[in-house]
């Protein structure tokens, strides 16, 4: 049986992960609240605050803005984890007919 989470991002039920994807108090709440679909959005957007910021995950600091992003992308806290103004994600281009 497929275990599901009341995922924050997707506004559904959907799978849940199979293991808290962060350390901490945090990595449990995304555990709890985010499904595979969910956090593979996060991901997506993770490469964005990354590039954007030059952050380093080997850095303390970089991951300490990481997780305030992580915290504004999942639960709506802080002022971080909204996409920047001006910067639009990728999307397919239309196709010619």
């Amino acid at each position: 049986m497929t275990n599901t989470v009341q995922c924050v991002v997707l506004k559904t039920e959907s799978e849940a992960l199979d293991s808290a994807p962060h350390p901490g108090e945090l990595g449990e709440r995304i555990l709890a609240n985010v499904s595979k679909e969910g956090w593979a959005l996060w991901l997506e957007r993770l490469s964005m605050i990354i590039n954007e910021n030059g952050l380093s995950t080997a850095d303390v600091e970089s991951i300490q803005v990481i997780e305030k992003h992580m915290k504004g992308f999942f639960f709506n806290e802080g002022e971080m984890g909204h996409v920047p103004a001006g910067f639009h994600e990728a999307t397919t281009p239309p196709k010619n007919s």
